[in-house]
């Protein structure tokens, strides 16, 4: 599911806190934001549409129906069909293309790896 930046802000604010009446989330993104009261409702909509959040009554409580890990998942597969033709090893290369890791950092990259074999 692809969201777009201020409907990952929705998201957010659903991971952090879990389940919430949406005036709730409108008092969080105000300060986080600026956004106004309109704005977030339309928001939360358009994520209730797209059936990224749960809209339940009495009171308007939004809780989320996808996790942040679904989202990085589809929106990583995306990068890598789009932007490297889907090759997960081209992605690897231009990634660490010149990148000088620690000694830490290259040992979770093959823990990762030997998790995956």
């Amino acid at each position: 599911m692809k969201l777009f930046d201020s409907e990952r802000k929705i998201m957010e604010v659903l991971w952090r806190e879990g389940k919430i009446p949406a005036g709730q989330i409108v008092k969080i993104l105000k300060e986080e934001t600026g956004w106004n009261r309109n704005t977030t409702y339309t928001v939360i909509k358009k994520c209730v549409d797209k059936g990224a959040v749960k809209r339940e009554e009495p009171g308007f409580v939004c809780s989320a129906l996808v996790s942040r890990q679904e989202i990085q998942d589809y929106e990583t597969e995306e990068l890598i069909d789009k932007m490297f033709d889907g090759s997960r090893e081209k992605f690897f290369a231009a990634f660490l293309d010149g990148k000088k890791l620690s000694k830490q950092e290259v040992g979770q990259l093959k823990k990762l790896i030997d998790e995956l074999e």
